[in-house]
């Protein structure tokens, strides 16, 4: 089995998250959105001022990295969690670059997102997932129970058609 390791990111690994995302996009959204909605999203969501906002409102950024065959590190995914209202946290983003499927990456990063929240003294962690993004089943396996379904419009003519999913412990 593969050592994953997990550390805090920073502002500077925003091209890194950024990049993870761009990669990690197209084989999770391609068959659910267009190629205009993924890039909108994208855009909104991983850009340079976007990120930097979200790291200044208290979201805390992860990064998964493992040992490739050559023994050298490859960073392979990213989470982000920030504290919510009513002693929850949100899992506001999961992403593990298709090569790394498999690897144990996601969950490691799923723990980690758990453990930050029971740190910061919530009794919960939410999250939305795409109706059909097949993360839905990893969640599901990993004991987070659907609530509700929620469409949110982003702008442009898009929707999120999301699934709000929460684990509490």
């Amino acid at each position: 089995m593969s050592q994953i390791s997990i550390r805090q990111a920073h502002l500077d690994d925003r091209a890194l998250i950024r990049s993870i995302s761009e990669r990690t996009w197209p084989s999770t959204y391609g068959h659910i959105i267009s190629q205009e909605q993924i890039d909108f999203m994208l855009d909104w969501m991983y850009s340079d001022h976007s990120l930097e906002q979200q790291f200044n409102k208290g979201c805390q950024f992860y990064i998964a990295s493992i040992f490739n065959e050559k023994g050298v590190i490859d960073e392979i995914g990213f989470c982000s969690v920030s504290p919510e209202e009513n002693h929850a946290h949100k899992l506001n983003k999961l992403y593990v670059l298709p090569k790394a499927h498999g690897t144990g990456s996601g969950k490691a990063l799923l723990n980690k997102a758990i453990e930050v929240a029971k740190a910061g003294g919530s009794s919960s962690l939410f999250l939305q997932v795409n109706k059909l993004n097949t993360a839905y089943t990893f969640y599901l396996k990993h004991g987070f129970v659907k609530e509700s379904d929620f469409k949110f419009d982003i702008g442009n003519g898009f929707f999120m058609d999301d699934y709000v999913m929460r684990l509490h412990f």
